[in-house]
């Protein structure tokens, strides 16, 4: 292994691709419940606008057969430019490798559809080409089948590619609980994307150190009313 694959995920060193997070796509995932799925892409996204992370949004075929980007991911990234593309190989289109490149990072974070053909051919494509590093945010991914993705996982391991998933690039990200200028909402998308951990948080303000009003979302709001 490389070197460069030992670095932690850094706010400086990390850009991010989704790849066809579009309701078309993500009805023929069959390898994760599809309502976590978009959970988690929602979440790494908020992440990576949490972090400042360069982040591209490329789709295919929208118009006449995937439809449109997850209006929730498009909410936190409204300004973002989508690359829209015919090739399944993302990295077949030169919008996409010229943004790759604008972005001036080697670690690159994919999140997409479906795995077994978009992130595969984009990942292999990638390090072959040009020698990114490609980190594959396993669950916030889907394939048509639990073994389409598996064995694809399987394949792009082989190949180099870092499995991760969504909370623990949020983590590394943010690596130090001291690092109080995005301490807040690190702790806000754990609350309302992460499960039981979200709700681990919520307790421990609580009942751990007795918040006297409710917290909800990172945000203080006023006691409810008594009856």
């Amino acid at each position: 292994m490389s070197k460069q694959m030992l670095e932690v995920l850094t706010p400086q060193n990390s850009q991010l691709i989704f790849i066809d997070q579009q309701p078309q796509m993500a009805f023929g995932v069959q390898s994760i419940d599809r309502q976590a799925l978009k959970n988690n892409v929602v979440g790494l996204a908020k992440a990576a606008k949490a972090f400042g992370i360069p982040t591209i949004i490329t789709t295919v075929e929208t118009d006449s057969f995937s439809g449109h980007t997850y209006p929730e991911l498009l909410a936190v990234f409204p300004d973002a430019p989508i690359l829209e593309r015919t090739s399944m190989n993302s990295w077949d289109d030169q919008k996409v490798r010229d943004a790759l490149k604008s972005n001036g990072r080697r670690k690159v974070i994919v999140s997409g559809l479906w795995t077994e053909v978009c992130n595969t051919t984009f990942a292999l494509s990638a390090m072959h080409d040009a020698d990114y590093e490609i980190y594959m945010v396993a669950d916030a991914s889907g394939g048509t089948s639990l073994d389409a993705h598996n064995y694809a996982m399987q394949r792009m391991i082989q190949a180099g590619v870092v499995p991760v998933t969504w909370q623990q690039v949020l983590l590394e990200w943010q690596r130090d609980w001291a690092r109080r200028d995005t301490y807040d909402a690190v702790t806000s998308i754990v609350k309302e994307h992460s499960g039981a951990y979200g709700m681990g948080i919520d307790y421990a303000y609580t009942m751990v150190h007795k918040a006297p009003e409710r917290v909800a979302h990172g945000k203080l709001l006023a006691p409810v009313p008594a009856r």
